[in-house]
């Protein structure tokens, strides 16, 4: 199958941190089709053998292991060219399409990786010069808008010119191996889902933790914030995954249907539970990896004055027969105490207690999804304690905790396949499984939005230091419950 794909914003950071090294991925990997182009599209005066030039010297910052050869990358390079364009100049995309009519793909992929208030002027464009036909596949990069009205917009355009078929909404988390095992444990095995439900667990708790600040993107964050990069979207597609029903079948829309469904079934906001169960903060100066880093509003590209949030805790339920009563906390922050990524579900105490057992030591089912990879399933065994080796016949059993711990990395090692690798792969194969659906992404917003309205004339994020698990007031929300973050237990 031959395959063009046009890389809208081809000199950009996405394009030279993410997505150009995991095509080269799937070109070692032997994945990525034969007899296939990728086309670098910008507005920088390039020849295509400057453009490859400018790719190699970027792929100089790639982690060792995925780094090309001088060989592989001369390979690789043969399917790089380059064309300049101005996405304001409709004479540009006739240019365009003349280049894709050299050869007439099978299959032609656009992936929009622009600033989003070019994606409706570059759909728009892209109809006229003709290229929206049944063989072109349109990819729409995060953030879809700022909010439910503006990602209305950009899907009121794309639907006048694309069917939904044809458009990859894409949430690379989606594409994480971890994700995509979490509905393979769910769904493949028969184990989980007897007990997967509020007779049986207790709490699910969601942290997506970054060590990092805001690095160059400060201009560009504290336009966005925590609650719209990382909660609408990532967050809220792992509650998707946690809280939805077995669909019917493996096909996308089946898929997409329960998770429209979750989303529909969150608590909606009140002016109450935004005051009691919505923590927003912002880092100030403190201490990552042994050193002294500086707080948000000292960024570069932050504006002193400041009140974007750079953490969000939240606290919310899905409200359906299945997950009524059940807690879900999502964590989600800068500069916190590392970076870490899991969900933790925890299951409720035994009825009866016959043994002794430590503080805080109901069964926990714990998914890595970064840096770590894999499961680990927390249980309770007998331990040998000294009274009873002393023959202390009036003492009871103590229980001791163990785990089981999945490592998917040392199990599967070289197989695994990245995310963007494996989202790139499945545009050109047409399979819209790991993608998001017009209706879920605005029902995402329209959660969100009364958050993003409260916080707009509320006063300033609540402070945390660098290095830290953020706010205070984080911990105190989820302690009403009872219950304590992971690393606090």
């Amino acid at each position: 199958m031959s395959f063009d794909l046009v890389l809208f914003g081809g000199t950009g950071d996405l394009a030279w941190r993410k997505l150009m090294p995991a095509l080269f991925q799937a070109f070692r990997h032997g994945s990525l089709p034969e007899g296939g182009r990728i086309i670098g599209v910008a507005r920088d005066n390039l020849t295509d053998d400057a453009y490859r030039e400018l790719i190699q010297s970027r792929f100089a910052a790639v982690e060792g292991a995925k780094r090309p050869s001088p060989e592989e990358f001369k390979q690789f390079a043969s399917m790089l060219y380059f064309q300049r364009m101005d996405l304001s100049k409709p004479e540009d995309y006739a240019k365009l399409g003349e280049l894709l009519k050299q050869r007439n793909a099978d299959t032609v992929v656009m992936y929009l990786a622009t600033a989003p208030g070019l994606f409706t002027q570059a759909v728009e464009q892209l109809a006229v010069a003709g290229l929206n036909g049944p063989h072109v596949r349109l990819v729409l990069e995060k953030p879809l808008g700022h909010d439910l009205a503006s990602n209305r917009e950009i899907n009121s355009a794309v639907r006048k010119v694309l069917t939904e078929q044809q458009v990859f909404r894409i949430d690379h988390y989606l594409g994480k191996p971890s994700v995509q095992n979490l509905f393979a444990m769910r769904f493949g095995n028969a184990l989980f889902e007897p007990i997967w439900r509020r007779e049986y667990i207790a709490n699910i708790q969601i942290t997506i933790g970054e060590d990092l600040g805001v690095e160059k993107r400060g201009a560009f964050y504290d336009q966005t914030g925590a609650l719209r990069d990382m909660v609408q979207n990532h967050a809220l597609q792992l509650v998707c995954a946690l809280g939805m029903e077995p669909p019917i079948n493996a096909h996308a829309d089946a898929i997409r249907d329960e998770k429209l469904k979750v989303l529909r079934a969150l608590k909606p906001w009140t002016a109450e539970s935004i005051g009691m169960h919505a923590i927003r903060g912002q880092y100030t100066a403190g201490t990552a990896y042994g050193e002294r880093v500086q707080g948000y509003r000292d960024e570069p590209g932050v504006d002193p004055e400041s009140r974007t949030e750079t953490f969000v805790a939240l606290r919310t339920e899905i409200a359906n027969w299945r997950w009524a009563g059940v807690p879900l906390y999502i964590r989600t922050g800068k500069r916190l105490g590392s970076r870490d990524a899991r969900i933790e579900v925890s299951f409720r105490e035994t009825p009866h207690a016959i043994y002794r057992a430590p503080v805080n030591a109901a069964n926990k089912l714990v998914i890595n999804l970064q840096p770590k990879d894999g499961l680990e399933l927390h249980l309770l065994a007998q331990a040998q304690d000294k009274r009873q080796r002393n023959g202390d016949r009036h003492a009871g059993p103590q229980l001791a905790p163990v785990q089981l711990d999945l490592d998917f990395d040392k199990r599967f090692g070289t197989e695994r396949v990245g995310a963007y690798e494996r989202l790139l792969l499945d545009v050109i194969d047409g399979r819209l499984n790991l993608f998001v659906r017009s209706d879920e992404q605005e029902e995402a917003w329209r959660w969100v939005e009364p958050l993003i309205d409260s916080w707009a004339s509320d006063g300033a994020p609540r402070p945390y230091a660098a290095g830290t698990w953020g706010p205070s007031a984080s911990s105190a929300m989820i302690a009403r419950d009872g219950y304590a973050w992971g690393e606090e237990q």
